[in-house]
């Protein structure tokens, strides 16, 4: 990277001190060109034709050139004699106060206040520069082409010191206004909330353009070396590592002061942390922002979401239900897990990095988070999920969650007949299961479901680690024998494959894998 080198261009430059200026300006530069000039024009008053040629020379001279703090009336000369295509060009940039201004939203790199009526403006955090900036409008217009409905910032400003974006958000509410101050569109705002996401995770990001969230999730791993067991943290990574790669789009910081109403659009706003990457890395944060981050301060929720416990703990969970498609209480508590996993690992490395550990607070959110990651990852084996797929113990009582489960992934689409004998082979597969695969000990097993198109039909596989057994294998009971001669047994996978269109068998990969198909 070439060094820069900053010097200061003020007062006239014209035809009468254009090549002193340029003396000046070029005294002390490396004769190959390889530093980068920084001008700042922050006491420049004029500047004519002449002046131009000063800047032409030096940009073909130097490695490259950038004028700062250009004011209005120079920036339109630059502007209209095309200098602002062939050089960075910045404005000086206007002031304005946020003093007293209502905190309408607030993101991982800043917050959000109105201004005025029409006008909201994010403000970055303290240390945040202008390439922070520029890589928020560009994730915001890659998003809204993409389809995902956000807000592109029209100036750049400093406020009370700090840089900040401004945007017309005509009479916007942030969702967690609506809740706070209208309890009853609770419902409604989880419908909307999870509209949005699921639009944003079925979108699948361009290639090469946005961050990888399980390197991210990796770096966080990274962070938390040596606070964990080394087990544990050895364990952690590789379940993070372990999480596949997935093209399609997460915003990263996805909560209720992230969105905001306008009139009856819904806009996303906060777009610095667009990654791509499989959707447990935006549940783990969704779930710190509900419930994660006050497992130990109820009541600091209010300070930031401005609505009780209670109502984030209902948000959440009707929220994942939804999301999900699911009320299946396993399956609910099987995805809440393991975004814990993530989340608290998100938690401690940054309570860590902040040094809020060190405080009586601190310390005792951290030791919650930790012993509650530490249980959790005794028992974790994946972090991966699928919203068509159902993990539990295989017990006889559980019957009737995987029914359930199942009727709910095909709904409307399958009539009451084929739900009726799908029900009955769901039956006689995981009863099968729950009594032979791990007698005398116990283990689980993962029911899938999923809908082809062309003709439509329902595919279910039953999956577990049981003992290797084919139930194919055995031949078919003779049903025209008398009652005195046949055989006990084996009427219950006559009956699935008799009602069963496909019904398919396979030891793979150190598991017991049963496929059956109907068609609707």
């Amino acid at each position: 990277m070439a060094d820069e080198i900053r010097k200061t261009l003020s007062g006239r430059v014209d035809s009468n001190n254009a090549a002193e200026v340029e003396q000046a300006l070029t005294k002390g530069l490396r004769q190959d060109g390889s530093e980068r000039l920084v001008l700042d024009l922050a006491e420049l008053r004029y500047l004519s034709s002449a002046g131009l040629r000063v800047l032409l020379h030096l940009q073909k001279n130097c490695a490259g050139l950038r004028l700062i703090n250009v004011s209005t009336d120079i920036y339109d000369i630059l502007d209209m004699t095309g200098f602002t295509q062939m050089m960075e060009v910045e404005r000086v940039l206007r002031s304005i106060s946020i003093r007293g201004c209502e905190e309408i939203g607030h993101g991982a790199n800043g917050s959000v206040y109105r201004i005025s009526q029409d006008t909201v403006a994010k403000v970055y955090r303290s240390g945040a520069g202008l390439e922070e900036i520029r890589h928020e409008r560009e994730m915001a217009r890659l998003a809204l082409i993409l389809g995902i409905p956000t807000a592109i910032s029209y100036e750049v400003v400093r406020a009370d010191g700090l840089y900040a974006t401004v945007f017309e958000l005509l009479n916007a509410r942030s969702f967690s206004s609506i809740i706070a101050k209208e309890p009853e569109r609770l419902d409604w705002c989880i419908r909307e909330f999870t509209a949005l996401l699921r639009k944003i995770h079925g979108t699948v990001a361009p290639a090469g353009k946005l961050p990888d969230m399980r390197q991210t999730a990796l770096g966080w791993v990274e962070e938390m070396r040596g606070h964990l067991p080394q087990a544990a943290w050895e364990k952690l990574r590789a379940l993070t590592a372990a999480v596949p790669d997935d093209p399609h789009l997460i915003h990263g910081d996805y909560h209720t002061k992230n969105l905001e109403l306008q009139g009856d659009e819904v806009l996303l706003i906060d777009m610095d942390t667009l990654a791509h990457g499989h959707p447990i890395f935006e549940l783990c944060s969704i779930y710190n922002s509900f419930l994660g981050f006050y497992e130990t301060d109820p009541e600091g929720i209010r300070q930031f979401q401005g609505f009780s416990i209670d109502t984030a703990r209902a948000f959440w969970q009707r929220f994942l239900a939804r999301y999900l498609q699911t009320q299946c209480p396993d399956k609910l508590r099987e995805v809440e897990d393991k975004a814990r996993v993530l989340g608290y690992t998100r938690l401690i490395r940054r309570a860590i990095g902040r040094g809020d550990h060190r405080g009586e607070a601190g310390a005792r959110a951290v030791a919650h988070w930790t012993e509650e990651l530490l249980e959790l990852l005794d028992r974790t084996e994946t972090l991966v999920f699928s919203p068509d797929e159902l993990v539990l113990p295989a017990l006889a009582e559980n019957l009737e969650q995987v029914q359930t489960f199942v009727a709910e992934r095909l709904g409307e689409r399958c009539g009451m007949k084929a739900q009726m004998q799908l029900d009955l082979a769901v039956e006689e597969i995981f009863v099968n299961i729950a009594s032979y695969a791990y007698a005398p000990g116990q283990g689980n097993v993962s029911v899938t479901v999923r809908l082809e198109q062309e003709p439509p039909t329902a595919v279910v596989c039953f999956r577990d680690r049981g003992v290797p057994y084919d139930p194919l294998a055995k031949d078919d009971p003779d049903v025209n024998a008398l009652a005195q001669e046949r055989k006990v047994g084996g009427l219950g996978i006559f009956l699935t494959k008799q009602v069963m269109d496909q019904v398919h068998y396979e030891y793979r990969e150190g598991q017991n894998v049963l496929t059956m198909k109907k068609r609707l």
